[in-house]
């Protein structure tokens, strides 16, 4: 049997759609890129926002016409959208054969097998189960980058997330997983893992008893073959001074640092139900700088959300022009069915909101070309993602820049240069949003 899997959304999603594929190859299911040659199609889907939504659902309705005109017996959706519409999905698309809940992953073969004999079905878990000692993928990207998703849920409820309702309450997987996975991972030519969850901060609070982030970094780094550790998702206020100085004295742990703060207006980070002030993200960004001064910090951002004023906005743009982030993206305000925001009676235009949402991408746009035009001159280790043959030039990325949302670096090279290869490349021009460079000779050493 052949398998075609669409995997949408985020990054934790992805970690989601190896481990399927892994169960699904284990039985000698082959997986193809031509979706009309599948007998069996998984569209892993997203339900976070109102655009990944109809995206996925779009995805589902493309996929199910090879049910009519190709070879798809079977049709199967998972995720986060299967979760939250599970009912709904079987009544309305009744080209689905099975849907799979968030936390019901690793039962996709036993799913699988059901429909392919005819049985259409409905396998949700409960939402605080976690999948256990599912530590084999199959890589669907690079291979030499990788998340690791070291816990699932999430316990803030945030007024404008669903994700608690689609994900249950924060879990972390055992540390002795996590390393088995990632010795896996490095073992398959891993060398950038990349430490995800809805949070990473609060890592083994619910299992160990306090933050254990620190003490899961120090023991990865010391994995053969990884050469890179990056952080994402670390929430402000769960920042310890001890996770601070691991970053510092680890070799291998990247000075990136991704801290989603939303908004810095302290009436506005009440009413999202977020666990901090503007006076606090102040002391904790430039606490984070005096003890890393190289850091690069990523940050997120949400424009319009209901109730926000002019000067509230106004104040969020020149919060960013002050704190000089050095990678940010900003996202215009979804309401969400279930979610408290959604009800709040004084939504902001939607015109507005994209707009408020440019101004502020406007702000960051400036930060981000002059600090650029500072890194001429420097060398700077890069990672090595691929070749473009038009343009004759190598594309990788710095320590600055995590895969898929920040920028990269082009540089030529006189000979061929294997993906996955890092080396020290000479950044020798900045434009825009991306570095130009040459690989570092000796004399540069």
């Amino acid at each position: 049997m052949k398998l075609f899997f669409v995997s949408l959304g985020c990054d934790k999603n992805l970690v989601d759609s190896e481990k399927m594929l892994a169960l699904l190859a284990a039985h000698e299911i082959e997986i193809t890129q031509e979706p009309e040659d599948a007998e069996i199609i998984i569209v892993n889907t997203c339900g976070f926002i109102q655009d990944a939504k109809e995206e996925s659902i779009e995805t589902v309705i493309e996929m199910a016409d090879y049910k009519k005109a190709g070879k798809c017996i079977s049709l199967i959706m998972t995720g986060c959208l299967a979760q939250r519409y599970a009912e709904e999905i079987q009544q309305e698309i009744p080209e689905v054969d099975a849907v799979v809940g968030t936390t019901a992953y690793d039962q996709i073969f036993e799913v699988v097998m059901e429909s392919l004999q005819g049985n259409r079905g409905c396998t949700l878990a409960d939402l605080d189960y976690i999948p256990k000692n599912l530590t084999n993928r199959i890589h669907t990207s690079s291979g030499y980058s990788a998340y690791l998703k070291i816990a699932e849920g999430c316990d803030k409820h945030c007024t404008y997330c669903i994700i608690p309702r689609l994900r249950g309450h924060y879990r972390s997987i055992p540390m002795e997983e996590l390393l088995m996975e990632a010795r896996q991972l490095a073992e398959d030519g891993t060398k950038e893992l990349i430490v995800i969850a809805q949070e990473t901060t609060v890592y083994g609070t619910d299992i160990y008893g306090h933050k254990a982030l620190p003490e899961l970094l120090k023991k990865l780094c010391c994995i053969d073959g990884i050469e890179w550790i990056r952080i994402l998702y670390c929430y402000p206020e769960e920042i310890t001074e001890e996770l601070l100085q691991t970053i510092k004295e680890e070799p291998k742990i990247c000075h990136y640092l991704d801290l989603p703060i939303q908004h810095c207006n302290d009436e506005i980070l009440k009413r999202m139900g977020r666990k901090t002030n503007q006076s606090d993200l102040r002391q904790k960004i430039a606490r984070i700088r005096e003890v890393i001064p190289d850091i690069t910090l990523r940050t997120t951002l949400i424009s319009g959300f209901p109730g926000e004023t002019e000067e509230q906005h106004e104040e969020c743009v020149n919060f960013v022009s002050e704190m000089r982030f050095e990678r940010l993206g900003v996202f215009p305000y979804s309401p969400e069915e279930g979610t408290p925001a959604a009800e709040y009676e004084d939504q902001v235009e939607e015109e507005v909101k994209h707009r408020w949402a440019d101004e502020i991408m406007e702000s960051e746009q400036n930060v981000i070309f002059s600090q650029n035009e500072t890194l001429i001159g420097r060398r700077l280790q890069v990672l090595v993602d691929g070749f473009l043959p038009e343009e004759g030039v190598y594309v990788g990325r710095t320590y600055r820049d995590a895969p898929d949302i920040d920028g990269c670096l082009f540089f030529e090279a006189p000979y061929e240069i294997v993906s996955g290869t890092m080396l020290t490349v000479c950044v020798t021009d900045a434009r825009g949003y991306d570095l130009i460079g040459e690989i570092c000779s000796e004399e540069d050493e």
